[in-house]
């Protein structure tokens, strides 16, 4: 079996993308899970461009990783300068890093147009500065920045600089992708002409490293590989400039599964859907749910054929078992569903819907009906498991809603406030209670809480997560229904729930007071 290895740039090209940034504290922390998953290389940054990157060089110093090397990233020295006097190269060496990726210009076009620089100082910048990095007993790994352009607009040059490299001592040349503007065809053809220029050689190890522009990074990293590249860069989750790098979630899974590449462990594949999430935290950034292999969608299935099909056998309609990556099947209720759907998300829910079939087409008409009144299960699975208990007589109510009043109020001298004062029925006992809050949401809930928590102590393990509200039907103007949902989590479970009206508020008390029964009825409390 062919060996790929897998070098992870996100804590350096991924943090050039938009709205994404770690601190140098973050960064070790990704830095271990990348080791923990299998990763082979871990590129922690430029330690000549910024003090962050410094700082985390420093940080890892102190880090005794499994399997995983870090990486120093930089450029090759100035023009018109020595590798001795370069600050840029001073810097990759103080960094202690074990492995150093040198980038150069492959593209004549950056050398004499952007860098107003000659072929042949280029050449000597590449040449010399990988041999002096060498010098230091540290791996040099050589980028080659837009190389698939260079090649394209002047072939000889674009190897010329490969042979720079290879002069100075490196046996690792990485070909890049960097505009991100090139087809798998192209990859392909390029990768194995490369290859079959230097086959004369011995022991050069081919990298690939793709840009996203043309939604082609992931493809373009595979046909790299498919052509001979032993070495795939990206990033977890596809983070990078402008449309992103190579998604490595992605990636692994197709060399693991699909191409049978032995590039990760079994053990390790399935961390893949973790790692994934706890990069997406760590940046602030909301996972994509239709995200390949490890987006929560990936294995969702909605229409009832398919659902009808996957109980008979997952093959029918999943190209790989979810378990594979650590993702798991969902299937979804809505109005497209069909008694399939709502006998297994019964199932998973732990709600018993009985053998009678005809029960079985109510339950599935009266979910329908809902949906179409506004209501949206598959993203609220709290409240359909509440519906599905209500619908078969299994629902048990912690508590009643007699009443609600709530008050907004807003001054010259203060800002905005709400003042909500509810009144709820627990068993025979009648509960008044008030709270205020920044808004009504939130003043409901704090008087939810309080009337509750003396009887349920858990309640204070619960918090809200998200609000989201939706006009379901704008042509009715402020008349119009509107769909509020509530993402909630206590310290084991995250859970969703929904509300349906033309009066916000209303609907926010549904979707507010299903998370409180969602939640007292996964603890099991009973009622007084």
């Amino acid at each position: 079996m062919d060996s790929v290895t897998l070098y992870d740039t996100t804590l350096r090209d991924g943090m050039q993308g938009e709205n994404i940034f770690f601190s140098p504290e973050d960064k070790i922390k990704i830095a271990r899970r990348l080791d923990d998953a299998g990763i082979h290389y871990i590129e922690g940054g430029w330690p000549g461009s910024n003090p962050g990157a410094a700082h985390f060089f420093d940080l890892a110093q102190k880090i005794t990783f499994k399997q995983a090397k870090v990486a120093a990233f930089g450029a090759t020295r100035r023009p018109g300068t020595t590798c001795e006097n370069d600050a840029n190269l001073a810097a990759l060496i103080d960094s202690a890093a074990p492995v150093i990726t040198l980038f150069g210009k492959s593209w004549d076009l950056h050398v004499t147009e952007i860098m107003d620089n000659t072929l042949a100082e280029n050449l000597s910048m590449i040449r010399e500065s990988v041999t002096h990095l060498q010098s230091y007993d540290r791996e040099v790994m050589y980028d080659a920045e837009h190389f698939f352009d260079g090649y394209k607009a002047n072939q000889q040059y674009a190897l010329d600089t490969l042979a720079a490299a290879l002069e100075g001592g490196t046996r690792t040349l990485v070909l890049c992708d960097t505009n991100g503007g090139s087809m798998p065809c192209e990859i392909d053809e390029i990768v194995r002409s490369v290859m079959d220029h230097f086959k004369g050689l011995p022991g050069i190890c081919f990298g690939i490293h793709t840009h996203n522009d043309c939604a082609m990074a992931v493809a373009n990293a595979v046909n790299a590989v498919h052509a001979g590249a032993a070495m795939v860069q990206g990033t977890i989750n596809g983070y990078g400039e402008r449309c992103g790098n190579a998604d490595l979630t992605a990636i692994i899974p197709i060399l693991a599964l699909k191409m049978k590449k032995n590039c990760i462990s079994e053990e390790n594949l399935q961390k893949l859907l973790n790692l994934s999430r706890f990069v997406s935290e760590t940046a602030n950034v909301p996972p994509v749910s239709s995200r390949p292999f490890v987006g929560k969608s990936a294995f969702a299935h909605k229409g009832g054929v398919h659902v009808s099909a996957i109980m008979k056998n997952p093959k029918a309609y999943e190209h790989m078992d979810p378990v594979q990556v650590g993702n798991v099947r969902r299937v979804l209720v809505s109005e497209q569903s069909g008694k399939s759907n709502i006998i297994y998300k019964a199932e998973e829910l732990g709600v018993n819907l009985g053998e009678d079939a005809v029960k079985q087409r109510q339950i599935v008409s009266s979910i329908k009906d809902l949906e179409d009144d506004g209501f949206e299960f598959d993203a609220a699975e709290g409240s359909l498991k509440l519906i599905m208990e209500k619908l078969t007589e299994q629902y048990k109510s912690y508590f009643d809603l007699e009443s609600f009043r709530v008050v907004v109020e807003k001054d010259k001298e203060r800002p905005c406030y709400s003042h909500a004062m509810i009144k709820i029925r627990v068993g025979k006992t009648t509960e008044i209670t008030s709270a205020e809050g920044d808004g009504p949401v939130s003043a409901l809930d704090n008087a939810l809480r309080k009337a509750l928590s003396a009887m349920y102590p858990k309640i204070s393990d619960m918090h809200l997560v998200d609000f989201k509200v939706r006009v379901i039907d704008g042509s009715d103007g402020t008349d119009a229904k509107v769909r509020v949902l509530i993402e909630s989590r206590d310290t084991d479970n995250l859970f969703t729930t929904i509300g349906v009206s033309e009066d916000i508020i209303e609907a926010s008390w549904q979707a507010l007071a299903d998370s409180f029964q969602y939640k007292l009825s996964m603890d099991h409390k009973e009622t007084p």
